[in-house]
């Protein structure tokens, strides 16, 4: 795209002000064009031609307007140059992107809905906060909460993409408070064209294949136009973890010599480290016996506890040893596995002068296949004495066992590890009318439309019932002591689970039939359905004034209704290890929601722009609130653009919060009685008295574009968002930890369930205990429910600098002999602030967590050149060093108390990451047509990541010892593709 267009705002900069994102009409981009971004050049042969610019952020269309908005403009160019498997893995990339939720993150997600999603979450404030729009109209979400799924975008249309980072409820309504993402569709294109691409990494898996197809043509003489658009995209994924970093077993483990006060670190970050409560074919933990495992075929083995041998309260955690008898990444997805199929049609005519109807459908099918973990029992496998499958030669040397049992840990190797099949089907339909006329001598610009959104998500998963795992364990002897049977069968229970039970061998590795296993195995399922309806109808302006600049109007109204509904079958509403999908009613809910909007832009004296903008939201839940945006920019010089942006943005709760109630997951938590790890089952509950979120928002800019140097642009901007009376809840860990400090409140959201009691207990507050009163111990899985809801209690706050440098020219300007352009881009964001105020505790500071997903420093830097048919391009990315965690308290001797506050760790630092990409790209020629091979590298070096260890409570199902929401993982990976166009 021609360097003008980078007036149109910063990559790297904040949208402290309102935004309503609008298409930016641009004349073609030129091949050797730099991607668009914040800081233009002052080159009269790089000004933008006459006609309508309209710029994301606003509204109000101005000719070569400089918004007081910053403004990412990612083109066609670049977007080809990283040649993504999907299109969200290239706007995870951005510097102001942070946390985004990815099929590879999530992969543990079975149950909630997210997994396989690929989101957009800017500034770490949370994809909700995001506001993702089409061609300047909110997408249709692909969950209950809001989230849109950034594949559903036709991705071979997609010319242009314009992020607003920073608050821009104001013109654009709900949840933009973050920022707003819009893709811009190519929505004139005239002729065929298509894009075909294998990828794999270096080490032959995560094969990519990628299809995307676009036509388009004129019909009755030029007043109407058709387009159509495919895309199809198939990823295998990764599943184990075939890595060698990966093998090496790190966790983040309890350190085995530590004691309260003794001066050691709680928190030891350790390679060669697994959990010694568990193993494939099990693990005997406790009694005479403890320290036996069972493996292949059921063989007797002594297992070797490495420095944690023997130790009492912290010796669930083997330091050296036999580790690797405790790992079982093999039951993950490095890289799930997905599948996108895709149609988006559109189809406009103009009926008469300034008046053109249209219509638009589309149509996605997405499929995420995950593997979330083997299902372990962390040493709470209860065999009783007379369990047929008991070693005779166990007994032999344990005779007690006969009498008194023994207690197992496993990973259940003879089972299949939990899987996801998440399937969604996302449909949009649009109709609609723009145009323009005549008022009082003042031309008029409208549209309006209304857009149907449907989006049916099923997801399916593999998982041991708790009930049948627990007859089939309990194997005894037929009476005639001539079969091994289930004790439900022999006692005839007339339970309809215990009907047809298979005695499950509990000792060792490969020795139960597949019987045993399909009886224990099921697959319990859920549909949800959430259906989206908006209308609205837009109108702007620009009014002469005789004096300065002409005064820009918009203004328009908005109505949306939201609803949400669910199956889910009674069998697969509780008892299952994964899954315990909500009832048919607890997500069932809907509210409307009814906006007027007003914006203006005005030019004052001594070089000074206004844009204002306020906003009347009426909620059918939340009530009514305003939001509204001020923004100046000043030019004191012509070469020099400062920018100011105060804004009020809003987040509406969304269905899941207000309506959602039981459901929920299962999980570890540190047990802070014992400093072990314990089991609990996570209950989220909805709350209709939730009101929306207010933020308060201010970005204060520069933009540098010296006249002497034609083709330089430099912008940086200063972002602060505080967020009051957002809405959240306390995880379960924060909750076990308050209580156990004395919040009796949130002791009352801590239940116990008894054997017989295996669905939740009544809520609010359960049977309830307290610090005092109740148990020493958190019991294991199946006896604790932990009761979140959320509450608009939490401040939230982040602040930040963005940063933007561009470059491009004509090498002759350098040589004369010198063929092609050079264009080179700098972005980075340093993030500052990222905090949660819940009132139960300290505010901590999430930036430099680089366990987390908000490093202090990103950024990305890219150098172009283009010469004849030829393209080649670099790309440098990467992020800061960082810490485990800013609350952590590093040392290795005379350590403080280790709080549940401020933990103690011998070794708090995880590195940065640096990672090339190289782009090459060759014209050809197609006949009637032209094309273009490329080959895209990404990772150049084979950089592995980090290693950076997960625990010491989260590690019901140990992830490989990598964060991968920010180094890359899958190591060096190739694309090869061709591009091809026919026609025009």
């Amino acid at each position: 795209m021609r360097d003008w267009l980078i007036v149109s705002g910063s990559l790297a900069a904040l949208a402290a002000g309102s935004a309503r994102a609008q298409s930016t009409t641009v004349p073609e981009a030129a091949p050797s064009a730099p991607a668009a971004g914040g800081a233009a050049p002052a080159s009269d042969e790089a000004a933008p031609p006459a006609g309508d610019i309209v710029v994301t952020g606003s509204r109000i269309i101005r000719n070569g307007y400089d918004a007081p908005t910053p403004l990412t403009v990612v083109t066609t160019q670049e977007l080809q140059a990283s040649a993504p498997a999907n299109l969200a893995d290239f706007v995870n990339q951005l510097p102001s992107v942070a946390g985004s939720t990815t099929p590879a993150n999530s992969n543990r997600s079975l149950a909630s809905g997210a997994a396989g999603l690929n989101t957009v979450n800017l500034r770490g404030l949370g994809s909700n906060r995001t506001l993702v729009l089409v061609d300047g109209r909110r997408s249709v979400a692909s969950t209950i909460d809001g989230t849109v799924d950034v594949n559903t975008i036709p991705q071979g249309l997609v010319k242009s993409i314009e992020v607003v980072t920073g608050g821009a409820s104001a013109v654009y309504g709900s949840d933009a408070v973050a920022g707003v993402v819009n893709y811009i569709l190519d929505k004139d294109y005239r002729g065929i064209k298509g894009d075909v691409s294998y990828g794999e990494t270096t080490y032959g898996d995560d094969e990519t294949y990628r299809i995307t197809l676009t036509a388009g043509a004129p019909f009755a003489g030029g007043r109407g136009h058709v387009l159509l658009n495919g895309t199809v995209i198939q990823r295998d994924g990764v599943q184990g973890a075939p890595r060698d970093w990966a093998q090496r077993g790190m966790y983040l483990t309890q350190n085995p010599a530590y004691v309260a006060g003794n001066g050691q670190p709680q928190y030891v970050p350790s390679t060669s480290a697994g959990l010694n409560n568990v193993t494939g074919g099990g693990i005997v933990t406790s009694g005479p016996a403890r320290g036996v495992y069972f493996g292949q075929g059921g063989t007797i083995n002594r297992y070797d506890y490495g420095q944690n041998y023997n130790r009492a309260g912290n010796g669930e955690w083997t330091i050296g040893g036999d580790w690797r008898v405790n790992q079982h990444i093999d039951g993950t997805s490095l890289q799930p596995a997905e599948r996108l199929r895709g149609i988006y049609g559109r189809l406009s005519y103009e009926v008469a002068d300034g008046i053109e109807l249209f219509g638009e459908a589309s149509y996605n099918y997405t499929l995420g296949l995950n593997l979330g973990g083997r299902q372990t029992d962390r040493g709470n496998i209860t065999i009783r004495g007379d369990n047929a499958f008991i070693p005779a030669a166990l007994i032999a040397q344990y005779p007690t066992i006969a009498t008194t049992g023994l207690t197992l840990g496993s990973f259940n190797a003879d089972y299949p590890t939990r899987q996801s099949r998440n399937e969604r089907e996302v449909q949009r339909y649009v109709i609609g009318a723009q145009g323009k006329f005549g008022l009082l001598g003042t031309d008029w610009r409208w549209d309006g439309y209304y857009q149907r959104g449907v989006t049916d998500n099923y997801i399916l998963l593999t998982s041991p019932n708790r009930t049948t795992l627990g007859y089939a364990r309990d194997a005894v002897w037929n009476r005639e002591r001539t079969q091994i049977v289930c004790r439900v069968t022999r006692d005839g229970s007339t339970d309809p689970l215990a009907q047809g039970c298979v005695p499950f061998n509990s000792f060792g590795i490969g020795v139960n039939s597949a019987a045993a296993v399909d009886y224990v195995i099921g697959n319990p399922y859920t549909k949800t359905k959430f259906e989206q309806d908006v209308a609205a109808l837009n109108f702007s302006t620009d009014i002469a004034n005789p004096w300065l600049k002409p005064i820009g109007l918009a203004f328009g109204i908005e109505h949306r209704r939201e609803e949400s509904s669910a199956f889910t079958p009674a069998f697969a509403q509780a008892g299952w290890y994964s899954g315990n999908f909500p009832d048919n009613a607890a997500l069932a809910g809907k509210y409307d929601v009814t906006e007027g909007y007003v914006e203006t832009l005005i030019a004052l004296p001594f070089a000074i722009d206004f844009n204002g903008a306020a906003r009347l939201t009426s909620y059918s839940q939340a009530g009514e609130v305003v939001t509204w945006k001020a923004g100046v920019t000043w030019s004191p010089i012509g070469d020099l653009r400062l920018r100011a942006v105060r804004s009020r943005d809003i987040r509406a709760p969304n269905l899941s919060e207000l309506f959602q109630s039981g459901g929920g997951n299962t999980n570890s938590l540190l047990n802070p009685w014992t400093g072990a790890s314990a089991r609990y089952r996570g209950v989220p509950q909805g709350n209709l008295d939730l009101r929306p979120e207010k933020a308060d928002t201010w970005d204060i800019g520069v933009v540098y574009r010296p006249s002497f140097v034609p083709g330089l642009g430099l912008s940086v901007d200063y972002y602060d968002i505080k967020i009051k009376e957002a809405i959240g809840a306390l995880s379960a860990q924060q909750i076990v930890d308050r209580c156990f400090e004395g919040n009796e409140a949130l002791c009352r959201q801590i239940a116990l369930a008894t054997q017989s009691n295996v669905t939740a207990p009544t809520f609010p507050y359960g049977t309830g205990w307290d610090r005092v009163t109740g148990p020493n111990v958190i019991p294991n899985l199946g006896d604790i429910w932990v009761y979140t809801s959320n509450f608009n209690y939490v401040v939230e706050r982040a602040r930040g600098v963005d940063f933007e440098v561009s470059y491009t020219s004509a090498l002759s300007r350098i040589a004369a002999d010198l063929p092609g352009t050079l264009s080179l881009r700098g972005l980075a964001t340093r993030f500052i602030t990222r905090s949660s105020d819940n009132g139960t505790q300290p505010p901590t500071n999430s930036v430099g967590q680089n366990s987390g997903a908000l490093p202090k420093w990103k950024y990305r830097v890219t150098a172009n050149y283009t010469v004849d048919d030829t393209t080649v391009q670099l790309t440098g990315r990467g992020f800061g060093a960082g810490v485990y965690n800013n609350t952590y308290i590093e040392c290795t001797s005379d350590c403080p108390a280790s709080t549940a506050l401020n933990r103690t760790i011998s070794n708090n630092r995880l590195p940065g990451a640096f990672y090339v990409d190289a782009y090459l790209a060759q014209k050809i020629g197609l006949g009637a047509g032209e094309g273009q091979l490329y080959l895209q590298v990404n990772n150049l070096f084979n950089r592995d990541p980090a290693l950076v260890g997960n625990g010491p409570s989260d590690t019901s199902s140990p992830d490989p010892g990598t964060n991968r929401t920010l180094y890359d993982f899958l190591g060096r990976s190739i694309r090869i593709g061709l591009r091809f166009g026919l026609g025009a």
